[in-house]
Order: structure tokens, then sequence, then C-alpha cells
């Protein structure tokens, strides 16, 4: 009977504990997805791992490991070993607020490096010419929306 109540005991405070366990922040949910391993690469590359785990709440347009491979192997090498150019290019991915795929208006949109993207929304969202190919992805601290291609600042 003892046994009982302590494995029950145990058994709530092991649900209670999953209750009050912290979801994932974007660039965890963005490390377990498997498929933008360049994308947190770059992250930490850039130092912004500490920003996007962060309060935010932050839109986050993260491009594939395969939006990655149309970059050319060279330009996104130098691109990894300048860390403030690397800044300038992942923080033109990210847009303060949480906006749903549902709540995204066309027209331009302010980004965290200081320059506009243009959304679209006729046959599905577009950031500038990227398509988003999977939205909706919940964070404790965003969202974020998949897309096809890299998003490069002027």
């Amino acid at each position: 009977m003892k046994k009982a109540l302590i494995a029950t005991a145990c058994a709530v405070a092991l649900g209670l504990g999953a209750l009050h366990a912290k979801a994932s922040t974007i660039v965890e949910k963005a490390a377990q997805a498997g498929q933008f391993s360049t994308l947190v690469k770059a992250i930490e590359a850039a130092g912004l791992v500490d920003t996007l785990k962060g309060e935010g709440p932050f839109t986050v347009f993260a491009p594939t490991d395969e939006a990655f491979a149309k970059v050319p192997e060279e330009k996104l090498n130098a691109l990894l070993a300048d860390k403030e150019a690397l800044t300038k290019v992942l923080t033109y991915h990210i847009v303060p607020g949480k906006v749903m795929s549902s709540e995204v208006q066309p027209g331009e949109v302010q980004t965290k490096a200081g320059q506009a993207i243009t959304l679209r929304t006729e046959g599905g969202v577009q950031v500038n010419d990227a398509r988003v190919v999977s939205a909706d992805i919940s964070a404790s601290n965003g969202v974020i929306h998949v897309i096809d291609s890299v998003l490069m600042p002027n």
C-alpha cells in the first residue's frame, strides 16, 4: 500500500512537472526539426542564440537546409565567416511580434535588420521571392514559418 501511494505521488509530481515544463523556444524548435541545421549553425555563428531564445515574441521566416543549398557554396562560406553580414541576413528573416499565417497582411513589414520585406498572400504566403512551405510552427517565444529560399537584404 505504501509503495502504491509513493508511486502515485511520483506519477502526479511528474505529470505536474510536465505541465510546468517550459515550451521550446524558436531556436530549440529549429534544432529539433532536423531541417534547419544550417540555420541553427548560422544563428550560433552570429551570436543570436540568446536573442532567439529570449522573450520575443518573434516571427521567423526560416530557410531550410535545402534553401541554404541554393546559395552558392563560396557565398555561403563567406557569409558564415563574416559575423556582421551574417547577422544582417539572419535578422532580415525576423519580424517583431507573433504573426500566424492567417494574420499575414500583404505589404511591407520591417524586420529586425531594419529593412522591410514584402509579404504577399495570393496563392499562399510569400516573403519577397520565397514561398512559405510550412506555416505556424508555434514556439514559446513566437512562431516559425518555413521558407524555400534564403532572403538577402540590400
